[in-house]
């Protein structure tokens, strides 16, 4: 591993160490910004109970509460794997500048953490999905919609 960048090693060794302690399942990511780490996160998911409780996810957050920042931006994330879905799009929400990843998909589905459910989903129209979605009450949350861009002190993100 001593090829390897020394974030990316840390992100590798994160997975490691936390999966031996039964923190939850074998992923880990840390976010720099420069040379200095500013988040780390693994993966939570049965320790805390929490689905979202994903490494780039606890990452994110402790970046963000590092830098007293919604945005990330200049800022790199690396991970002992490829991001899911969530994941990813939480990484494209943060503005991270840069994803550097070691496993891939087809790794992580090897060891049964098989993404390729959701990326098929998510590309498909809402009423051809398997999740049963219903469309209800938009004129009513389309008013809040109208305050907001009506609001003059709002903080764009």
């Amino acid at each position: 591993m001593n090829h390897l960048h020394p974030f990316l090693q840390e992100a590798i060794q994160l997975s490691r160490t936390k999966m031996e302690a039964n923190e939850g399942g074998p992923f880990g990511a840390v976010i720099a910004k420069g040379n200095q780490i500013i988040g780390r996160g693994w993966n939570r998911v049965t320790s805390a109970k929490d689905p979202t409780a994903h490494a780039e996810i606890e990452a994110i957050r402790q970046a963000c509460q590092t830098l007293d920042s919604f945005s990330l931006e200049g800022c790199h994330i690396y991970s002992s794997c490829e991001p899911c879905p969530m994941c990813l799009a939480a990484i494209y929400w943060a503005r991270l500048d840069k994803l550097i990843f070691a496993a891939t998909r087809e790794d992580a589905a090897q060891a049964g953490f098989d993404d390729a459910f959701l990326y098929q989903q998510i590309a498909l129209p809402l009423n051809q999905q398997s999740l049963s979605t219903q469309n209800s009450g938009r004129e009513t949350a389309q008013a809040i919609f109208k305050q907001w861009i009506e609001k003059p002190n709002k903080i764009s993100y």
